[in-house]
């Protein structure tokens, strides 16, 4: 059985017991996520229209931290013009405990 969420702008597929890492959200214990576009148990599959109303992902968290560091490097040619820049984008590790389809 697995699930397609969305959270954070982004969608990933999900199974129990999948550890993955999501944009970053308030630290909670755990967290439900009620965006389930698409719920999948073995020859039945479930579509929302986009979202599927009686579908939801529960998960417990583990913890944040950064990713790593992405440099962004600009150069104007012949015009000794560079900037430097970099980033580390926080995210939340999460890992699901069940999908419930009612």
């Amino acid at each position: 059985m697995y699930a397609i969420i969305e959270t954070g702008g982004k969608q990933y597929r999900v199974s129990e017991g999948d550890t993955l890492k999501i944009e970053k959200i308030n630290d909670k214990e755990s967290v439900t996520f009620n965006n389930v576009l698409m719920v999948a148990d073995g020859d039945n599959i479930s579509y929302g229209n986009p979202y599927l109303g009686s579908a939801t992902v529960s998960a417990d968290v583990l913890g944040t931290a950064k990713a790593k560091k992405v440099l962004v490097f600009k150069q104007k040619l012949r015009k000794n013009h560079r900037k430097l820049r970099g980033h580390r984008q926080q995210y939340t590790s999460v890992k699901i405990n069940k999908i419930q389809v009612n």
